[in-house]
C-alpha cells in the first residue's frame, strides 16, 4: 500500500524558511518520479517542483514562481523527498502536498499547512 506522509509545515514570516519533508513507503522509493504540489485557499492546485527518478537522470523543474528560492532533494535510503522553502512570501501559504507517479497511477499525501505571514 502506497503512502505518502508530509510533515514541517507551520507558520512563519515572510522571510524565514522552512523545510517539508515527505516520507514514503509501500513502493520502490528509488524507481519513481515524485513531486510537490500546493493549493491555496480558492486556488487550483499547481506543480512546484518535480524531479524524476535517478533512472532517469534526477532532473528536477521547478515552477517559476519557486524558481530560486526553494530546493528538492531525495535520499533513496530514508524513502523520503524533502523541500527546502527560503525567502518565504506570503504567496506562498497554502498546503503542501507530496505527490509519486507509480506505473501511471497518481499518489498523494494528506498535506501539511504553510503559512506565511507576520
Amino acid at each position: 500500500q502506497v503512502q505518502l506522509v508530509e510533515s514541517g509545515g507551520g507558520l512563519v514570516q515572510p522571510g524565514e524558511s522552512l523545510t517539508l519533508s515527505c516520507a514514503a513507503s509501500g513502493f520502490t522509493f528509488r524507481n519513481y518520479f515524485m513531486s510537490w504540489s500546493r493549493q491555496a485557499p480558492g486556488k487550483e492546485r499547481e506543480s512546484v517542483v518535480t524531479m524524476t527518478s535517478n533512472k532517469f537522470g534526477g532532473i528536477i523543474n521547478y515552477s517559476d514562481s519557486v524558481k530560486g528560492r526553494f530546493t528538492i532533494s531525495r535520499d533513496n535510503d530514508k524513502n523520503t523527498v524533502s523541500l527546502q522553502m527560503n525567502s518565504l512570501k506570503p504567496e506562498d501559504t497554502a498546503v503542501y502536498y507530496c505527490h509519486a507517479r507509480i506505473s501511471g497511477f497518481d499518489y498523494w499525501g494528506q498535506g501539511t499547512q504553510v503559512t506565511v505571514s507576520s
